[in-house]
């Protein structure tokens, strides 16, 4: 759909209220719904699909995972690791450690591992707090993840 934002819960195109967005998912409904603008740059969208894509992991992946990723956090944000791995993380990791935040910095770190883009601006997050996530993707998610 063309120029898709959110407001108040929904998913809109071409409103003139909102945030603007590159995409939403409807878990219950299994469906994704992608900017058409992003069929005009294959990076974005692969980076914004795979985002999108382990929204659905996420709600699959148990609480005890769950906990280990918001624990994962935790640390860093004990530690004031600056940045994210993208906008969606970014903005609300100023709330603090929220359910909201902890899930879209999985999505997003997910994008950053699994989309094949190397550089991006919104990879804003340290490399050394980037490595401690690819570790505990590689170890707590092998076997859930079938990439």
């Amino acid at each position: 759909m063309p120029e898709l934002t959110a407001h108040r819960g929904k998913l809109l195109s071409r409103a003139v209220v909102g945030q603007p967005v590159f995409a939403g998912s409807f878990l219950r409904k299994r469906e994704m719904v992608l900017d058409a603008a992003l069929l005009e740059d294959e990076r974005e969208r692969a980076r914004i699909l795979v985002h999108e894509l382990f929204h659905f992991v996420w709600v699959r992946l148990g609480n005890p995972r769950r906990e280990a990723w918001r624990a994962l956090l935790a640390v860093e944000l004990e530690r004031r690791a600056r940045g994210e791995l993208g906008w969606s993380s970014e903005w609300r990791k100023a709330g603090g450690l929220t359910s909201d935040y902890v899930c879209e910095s999985f999505c997003d770190t997910a994008a950053w591992m699994y989309a094949g883009v190397e550089e991006h601006q919104e990879f804003t997050l340290a490399a050394r707090w980037r490595g401690r996530r690819r570790v505990w993707f590689l170890r707590t998610c092998s076997g859930v993840v079938p990439i």
